[in-house]
């Protein structure tokens, strides 16, 4: 399943607690699901798409703050 990730997030994210950007235009899906080519599978794949996109083949992960 593909990941949202801000574009630059690894370069200016904290190390420690990451809670995301505030604003952006764009998210980085990490990654490829089922129905991409082999080529995207790798998770140091990047694609930029604009966050109301949308499809089953985009997934999400759970986090909870303490």
């Amino acid at each position: 399943v593909a990941d949202w990730y801000a574009e630059d997030y690894y370069k200016t994210g904290p190390t420690r607690n990451p809670r995301g950007p505030e604003t952006g235009d764009f998210r980085v899906g990490r990654g490829g699901s089922w129905i991409d080519h082999p080529a995207v599978l790798a998770t140091t794949y990047r694609n930029r798409l604009l966050p109301p996109f949308s499809a089953n083949l985009i997934g999400f992960r759970c986090a909870k703050s303490p």
